[in-house]
């Protein structure tokens, strides 16, 4: 056997020799009676299947490696999110298709609906008073309090008091498409309470992700991954954070002081909380949504950038006169003469153009000499095609980002209204995807840490004989959130099709209006509001008001939270 021939043994256990090098072999065994054994084999391959070839041009170099996706992610992570940073910085296509993604998923803020779980509580307890009424008057409360809770003007809810609640949640998200993660942590600042202050000692801090980090840039243990310290069943216990970022020179000592934070108090308290999308099980951190798509995006700024410059070369040297004369002749003359006078070829030129302007229809244009015409330059640049080649690139960026190319480029001339409906109608599940990861990882336990606080303040109503939040956290804190509104291409054929859906029970008005990022009771109230004020200025109702003339203003049924006590004496 020489040097280029190598022993394998397939699975089977039967012998087999590999001959070739530089990427190159040839099987000689598990030739099927005809030769083949793939659908595009060649006579002899001996791979079942052509994914696993190494014979061809395309597949001969092609040898990935296998590892887990701690080590895919974690060694390479600040490289990668670096470039995709700076991406964002100096790519206007970047910048603009991260900006889409967090105007559709978060907006200027995520609304609660708070839909506490009474059917759950009252199985668990037998007490019956946990019921659908119960559960309204607990949602007006709990929605109630986080409005003042979360938009604060005294930005209590932020442990920097910086941000609102919408505005940290808008930034998490940021960090998790361009990072790969938002990463917060939880503090208990009951000093902060007081007339003119903080309602609660519940508090947020955002974290740059690149301050999670194993304690003096170590490797990867068993137990630590890329910050995140696990047990053997994989439970996150702590995060490790740097005090500083670590290039900060002001903040040298803090940025190699690293802070253990544990998951979870002794009570169960949250106190970090981590979102990233996982691609593989036993996944500790993210990747953002520029990682497949760095190389083609760095691509395409570079070609703008060579297209820019041939279009400016094009336009400064656009157009020139040439004479008749003989070159040679032409530079001795055109030669600047001692006594500072034109020389005699060009004062035959400024004569000629003195004594024979040209004037059309009033306006004096240049005249050239006998012999003397105008040449333009005939420029290549930018390409025919640069605008199509552009286009497609912005598409792989498109898809790879969740988002329609027309929302990426905000050019809609080439879409008609069925081919837009359509993408915006796949998008949408995309974003509403993103939107339900981020509230499950990030925005509801949120809301489950503060109303846990609101819950031992007893500003939750609450039949006798209740259990404590910690003993029913999950029915206590199921809850909803209501985003920006998807929107109408058509304003008429769309609402439209939701009344048909309402009156034949596919939809619901409460599916409806948080379709549109509205709150279903929050419009009927509104509509009531609406049609007292015509009644009381004796003005005609309006078409959709119709059924409701018949109705009495008695005030009978009307519900009224704070009628019920449900705390036991």
């Amino acid at each position: 056997m020489t040097l280029r021939e190598s022993a394998i043994v397939d699975p089977s256990g039967k012998p087999f020799v590999v001959r070739g090098g530089r990427g190159r072999a040839r099987a000689d065994y598990g030739r099927g009676p005809d030769g083949t054994t793939g659908l595009n084999s060649m006579p002899g391959n001996a791979f079942p299947y052509d994914a696993s070839n190494i014979e061809t041009q395309e597949m001969g170099e092609w040898f990935p490696i296998i590892r887990s996706p701690d080590a895919e992610i974690n060694y390479f992570r600040d490289r990668v999110v670096a470039r995709s940073r700076d991406l964002t910085r100096n790519s206007g296509w970047a910048a603009g298709g991260v900006t889409r993604i967090l105007d559709n998923v978060i907006g200027t803020q995520l609304r609660l609906s708070a839909t506490p779980d009474y059917r759950a509580l009252a199985l668990r307890t037998g007490i019956t008073a946990f019921d659908a009424e119960w559960a309204d008057d607990f949602r007006r409360a709990a929605e109630a309090l986080w409005r003042g809770y979360a938009n604060n003007p005294g930005r209590w809810n932020d442990l920097a008091r910086e941000l609102t609640v919408g505005q940290q949640w808008r930034l998490a998200m940021r960090h998790k498409l361009v990072d790969g993660e938002g990463l917060a942590l939880a503090y208990w600042k009951p000093e902060r309470v007081g007339y003119g202050c903080a309602d609660y000692a519940t508090t947020f801090q955002l974290i740059d992700p690149d301050r999670l980090s194993n304690p003096y840039q170590m490797v990867d243990t068993k137990r630590l991954r890329g910050g995140v310290e696990i047990d053997d069943d994989g439970v996150r216990l702590a995060a490790h954070i740097r005090r500083a970022e670590q290039n900060d020179w002001y903040n040298a000592v803090e940025s190699m002081t690293w802070e253990r934070v544990e998951w979870e108090d002794d009570d169960g308290w949250q106190r970090v909380y981590h979102d990233f999308d996982r691609d593989r099980a036993s996944q500790h951190r993210g990747s953002g949504i520029f990682t497949p798509i760095l190389g083609h995006m760095k691509m395409l700024a570079r070609y703008y950038g060579v297209e820019l410059q041939a279009a400016t070369i094009a336009a400064t040297f656009g157009t020139y006169v040439t004479s008749p004369y003989d070159p040679a002749l032409v530079q001795d003359a055109l030669g600047a003469e001692a006594d500072g006078e034109l020389n005699e070829y060009q004062r035959l030129r400024s004569e000629w153009a003195k004594e024979r302007p040209a004037v059309f229809g009033g306006a004096r244009v240049p005249t050239l000499f006998p012999g003397e015409k105008i040449e333009g330059v005939d420029s290549k640049h930018p390409h025919g095609n640069f605008a199509a080649f552009a286009h497609e690139m912005l598409c792989v960026f498109a898809a790879a980002a969740g988002v329609s190319v027309e929302q990426v480029t905000q050019d809609w001339s080439r879409t008609n209204y069925s081919s837009a409906r359509a993408a915006l109608m796949e998008t949408w599940k995309t974003l509403m995807r993103r939107r339900d990861d981020f509230t499950t990882n990030f925005a509801s336990p949120w809301y489950a840490t503060w109303l846990r606080e609101a819950m031992d303040r007893g500003q939750l109503p609450l039949p006798a004989g209740a259990p404590d939040y910690v003993e029913a956290q999950a029915a206590y804190a199921r809850c909803g959130w209501l985003g920006p509104a998807r929107g109408y291409i058509d304003g008429v054929k769309e609402p439209q099709g939701a009344q048909v859906r309402m009156e034949t029970g596919v939809s619901t008005l409460r599916d409806e209006a948080a379709e549109q990022g509205n709150d279903w009771e929050e419009q009927l109230d509104q509509r009531q509001i609406e049609i007292a004020a015509f009644r009381e200025r004796d003005i005609p109702l309006p078409a959709w008001s119709a059924e409701v003339e018949g109705h009495t203003e008695s005030g009978e049924g009307s519900h009224d939270p704070t009628s019920v006590n449900y705390r036991s004496a």
